[in-house]
């Protein structure tokens, strides 16, 4: 049998209504953002194209720093929005400690790395801190296996270690959902990194720092009493997480 035109056509708007039906009412596009929150939107674009690692946000503080003074033993905090948010208490938390803090909100590993040498090796640090991996499960810049985060901070690692600098590798925080990105199911995920910093540590000379274990609930989410959302904590979870700090520092200093 010949198949005409208007067959083909009528098979072909078949297929299409099969593969994406339509979506009831309820499912319907949201309403569209405001002309504010599309101009926020597009900044935030721009400013990650023009400076992916965001390497413009320290650059005026490390310049003001300066080198650590004779004796000083300074404490580089790296990470990401945990350890931007963390900074503000530390003149509490760290009365007199020479402790700088240098996270970015949302920064996954790869971003971290490009710009470890300007906001870690070039403050000449005697310890980093290092927490990161969250975001990197989250997807915050693209897909991101076990592999790939676990090279991203083996290279951190050894570009500290190889400028004299010690290392603590601070475990990933507990996480049961991301709220920014729901229905990713991280926190065994994040369990499986923790598994590999706390081994990559112990064969490498390098101190591992367990936040996990003191802040984990039944679900391995964060607390509810440590946190505002599931993922970064509040006061209360950076007071539990400061002694723990301490201590880590305080073993990576006598190495």
């Amino acid at each position: 049998m010949t198949t005409t035109p208007s067959r083909l056509l009528a098979g072909a708007l078949l297929l299409a209504a099969l593969a994406f039906p339509r979506a009831p009412l309820a499912a319907q596009e949201p309403t569209p953002p405001s002309p504010a929150e599309l101009a926020r939107r597009l900044a935030a674009a721009e400013q990650r194209l023009a400076d992916w690692p965001n390497l413009a946000r320290y650059r005026e503080a490390n310049a003001a720093l300066g080198a650590p003074r004779p004796g000083e033993e300074r404490v580089v905090f790296y990470g990401n929005s945990i350890t931007d948010s963390w900074a503000k208490y530390f003149p509490a938390q760290f009365p007199g400690r020479p402790y700088v803090g240098r996270g970015i909100s949302g920064q996954t590993t790869p971003q971290m790395l490009v710009r470890f040498r300007q906001d870690v090796l070039e403050l000449r640090p005697a310890v980093v801190v290092i927490l990161a991996g969250t975001n990197d499960i989250a997807g915050n810049t693209g897909p991101a296996t076990l592999e790939k985060i676990a090279g991203n901070l083996t290279s951190m690692v050894e570009l500290a270690r190889a400028n004299g600098i010690r290392v603590v590798l601070s475990s990933v925080l507990p996480a049961y959902d991301y709220p920014w990105k729901p229905g990713l199911e991280p926190a065994a995920k994040i369990v499986a990194l923790n598994e590999w910093l706390q081994q990559y540590a112990a064969g490498h000379d390098v101190v591992y720092l367990d936040y996990w274990s003191a802040m984990a609930d039944e679900r391995h989410g964060l607390r509810a009493e440590l946190t505002t959302d599931g993922v970064h904590p509040n006061e209360q979870g950076y007071r539990l997480m400061a002694p723990l700090a301490e201590r880590a520092i305080a073993r990576a200093l006598r190495r």
